[in-house]
């Protein structure tokens, strides 16, 4: 828990999930890794992109720096899975404010 007030929190919630969805290969990737079932590996992303795999790297750690992907190691790969619930509660949060 934080000692944060409510409201800090879902800003910086909204500079994080908001941020990561800024750029347009971090929504690609989203909507790939959702069209694909909702889990991809690293190597599986990469192949997806003409980006080198130090850019798509560091877009996969924005997106989880923001919550919106998570990360499973299974053997030596890694696997991101999208994080729907995350991105849907702060998104819809953030619409809630103008409705």
């Amino acid at each position: 828990m934080t000692d944060q007030p409510r409201g800090l929190v879902e800003l910086a919630d909204f500079d994080a999930v908001f941020g990561a969805l800024a750029h347009r290969s971090r929504r690609m990737i989203l909507s790939v890794l959702h069209a694909r079932g909702g889990e991809m590996t690293s190597g599986a992303i990469a192949a997806r992109f003409e980006h080198s795999w130090p850019t798509i790297s560091g877009h996969l750690r924005v997106l989880q720096e923001a919550g919106l992907v998570a990360i499973e190691l299974r053997g030596r790969e890694h696997v991101y899975r999208v994080q729907t619930e995350r991105l849907l509660r702060v998104t819809r949060g953030w619409l809630d404010y103008f409705s």
